[in-house]
């Protein structure tokens, strides 16, 4: 066990060192570029490997003590969420939303609506694991309302995962949404579970498309109507996070909330190297000022070193793309 440590890249090992003197308070052998550099640079695998490393060196699990001083330390809450395995971290961020106090929608509807219909079959997996416990029954036993109905939905169909979309299936079935909708002094609830639950995300964002095609005009405009009523309104919502997940980022971090600076953290480091360049895009175009900026306002007034990491991470990630 030991020997394959000794091969690991000695890039790995300075990092280790860089890590273990920040977190022993020995600040002044490192400079604040080197910690930044660790977690805007490294990929996943890369920072796992940093782990393994650091327990070998110092006996110590690294992962497990970020994890036990993160509620109150922003850096190590960015340290956390960019080491840990994506599906475990998102099986807590479902598990803390359903049972870490006050209910809290959006998180559910941001990890069941923007992640791969394949992420989430694992993080299903991985939440059964963890808490023994199913993820479905909870939401269901935790949430009412059509949100409980349209979530259930959502996480059902990542069963019938593909990595092909079929074009033609989505035209037929944004005409019997079509129908559903339209055909009747109310709409066919009952249809419109039944088709959503037999399709995956991406196979959604086709019908979307298909149906806009098909009759001139959104999906999510369609079910906004009176006669939607409250279902309407939850389906518009979890439809558009599906259609556009970088629109719904940019809102929430437009929002103000108690945990803003959660949601500001939790963004840029889970859709870095995947949509984050598209967030910032639209945070621009409603708010005229840029995520960098917004870090920057954050985090960036203190004279906290570890504030400036902060800043340093989160912009780096949000430059990266």
């Amino acid at each position: 066990m030991a020997t394959s440590f000794i091969r690991t890249p000695r890039q790995y090992e300075q990092d280790c060192h860089i890590l273990h003197s920040y977190f022993s308070g020995n600040l002044g052998a490192i400079s604040n570029k080197e910690v930044v550099r660790i977690f805007v640079n490294r990929d996943s695998n890369a920072l796992k490997l940093v782990c393994q490393t650091y327990s070998h060196w110092y006996g110590q699990d690294l992962l497990q003590f970020v994890s036990n001083v993160q509620r109150n330390n922003s850096f190590a809450r960015i340290a956390y969420l960019r080491m840990v395995e994506p599906y475990e971290r998102d099986a807590q961020l479902l598990r803390h939303s359903l049972f870490g106090g006050s209910l809290n929608l959006n998180t559910l509807i941001e990890v069941a609506c923007t992640r791969p219909s394949s992420e989430l079959l694992q993080i299903k997996h991985c939440y059964q694991t963890q808490y023994k416990s199913d993820l479905e029954k909870d939401l269901t036993m935790k949430i009412s309302g059509g949100f409980k109905e349209i979530l259930v939905t959502v996480l059902r169909s990542c069963r019938n995962y593909s990595s092909k979309v079929d074009m033609s299936l989505a035209m037929c079935d944004a005409k019997t949404l079509y129908e559903a909708l339209e055909s009747g002094k109310s709409i066919d609830q009952r249809t419109i579970i039944s088709v959503l639950s037999r399709r995956n995300n991406g196979q959604v964002r086709a019908i979307i498309s298909s149906y806009k095609q098909l009759y001139g005009h959104e999906l999510s405009k369609s079910v906004k109507r009176s006669k939607c009523g409250q279902f309407g309104k939850e389906l518009q919502v979890v439809i558009r996070c599906i259609q556009h997940p970088e629109k719904f980022f940019a809102k929430q971090l437009r929002m103000k909330n108690a945990d803003g600076r959660e949601i500001l953290i939790r963004t840029v480091v889970t859709r870095s190297r995947i949509d984050i360049k598209g967030i910032n895009k639209a945070f621009a175009t409603k708010t005229g000022s840029s995520l960098e900026n917004l870090v920057v306002r954050e985090f960036g007034s203190s004279k906290n070193k570890n504030n400036d990491i902060v800043v340093g991470i989160l912009v780096g990630l949000i430059k990266g793309g």
